[in-house]
């Protein structure tokens, strides 16, 4: 709920601003002050890429989101030799915009040149008496920046191990997939119980004429349709892009096999729905005797791996004796789509 109510506030603030950056750009165009409308528009072109804004998975976003904020700073600087003075306020903002947009490796480089060059044009407006302030106040900004980015990733960090969840998804992270598996495991062996694998995942190589950002858009609805399929002591796991593991405790292979299509038939059904002509595989693979976490994981996946070569849209069991897949699954359609 609390991250529910974090996204809802910044998607109503990043609105608000973009709203408030085009108002201000149309502004300066009215005034006759071209730089005051230019630099509002990219600022506006920052906060419209923005995920926050537009909702889109994937795509150039990010990438054009970056650029416009590079130039957005340069402009700034070059405000100290093209005036006018007052632009250069707006330099306050980009150190804590530099952070949010970059990762520290790049973020950190990017802040230091542009401060760098910022003192280098501060000096050089000798003409200008607020140069000492405004080069102290930038200074303490920089310094607030720092502060609050540290605090962030501290926060990340501590909060890191508490995220079990995928956010697009809300299947369990794959940070936890091994750990959990093994005492799964343990508590088969111990109790003398099943326990089976299945791992999903779509055929993108059977459908490149759908848009990444289609196939994107769709998986929240995907790990809400797995989510419907489990039990409440099962669990699921987002191992991939595209895939993913469910673990279900006390089922056997051949039962596995039997959920593992329709699974794969509802998922089926699930994307036709929305216009999306991809299949979907399944892999099963059930506990033996000897196997560990890793053992049992890349027993699934292969058997995905071969159902995905085989063709594609159907469901494939592993065999531990044959040391490869056996037979489809009883009531997979080994060719063509799902009646």
């Amino acid at each position: 709920m609390a991250q529910q109510a974090e996204t809802f506030l910044l998607s109503r603030l990043s609105r608000a601003s973009l709203a408030a950056l085009i108002l201000l750009a149309i502004a300066g165009g009215i005034m006759g002050a071209p730089l005051l409308a230019l630099v509002a528009g990219l600022g506006a072109g920052v906060v419209a890429c923005d995920r926050s804004v537009h909702r889109r998975q994937g795509g150039p976003w990010a990438s054009l989101q970056q650029l416009l904020m590079v130039t957005f700073a340069a402009l700034l600087l070059g405000t100290f030799l093209i005036g006018p003075w007052s632009m250069t306020h707006w330099l306050y903002l980009t150190p804590l915009a530099l952070f949010a947009l970059f990762r520290p490796p790049v973020a950190i480089p990017l802040t230091l040149l542009m401060t760098a060059l910022m003192l280098a044009g501060n000096a050089w407006m000798e003409g200008h008496a607020e140069r000492h302030q405004f080069g102290s106040a930038f200074l303490l900004t920089l310094l607030l920046s720092g502060v609050l980015m540290f605090l962030r990733e501290y926060k990340s960090r501590q909060l890191a191990p508490l995220r079990r969840t995928d956010e697009l998804t809300q299947a369990a992270s794959r940070e936890y997939l091994s750990a959990d598996l093994h005492k799964e495991i343990q508590r088969s062996e111990r109790e003398g119980t099943d326990l089976s694998l299945i791992m999903v995942g779509l055929d993108t190589h059977l459908g490149d004429q759908e848009p990444v950002e289609d196939i994107r858009s769709i998986l929240p609805r995907v790990g809400r349709y797995l989510h419907s399929q489990i039990r409440d002591f099962d669990a699921y796991y987002r191992v991939a892009d595209l895939q993913f593991l469910i673990i279900l405790p006390g089922i056997a292979t051949r039962d596995a096999a039997v959920r593992a299509d329709i699974i794969r038939s509802g998922l089926r059904q699930l994307l036709e729905s929305h216009g999306l002509t991809l299949t979907v595989s399944t892999g099963v693979a059930g506990l033996n005797i000897g196997d560990d976490a890793d053992s049992l994981q890349h027993s699934a996946a292969h058997a995905l791996r071969r159902a995905q070569q085989q063709g594609g849209n159907r469901s494939q069991t592993y065999s531990a004796w044959s040391r490869g897949p056996e037979r489809p699954a009883p009531d997979a359609s080994p060719g063509g789509p799902t009646p």
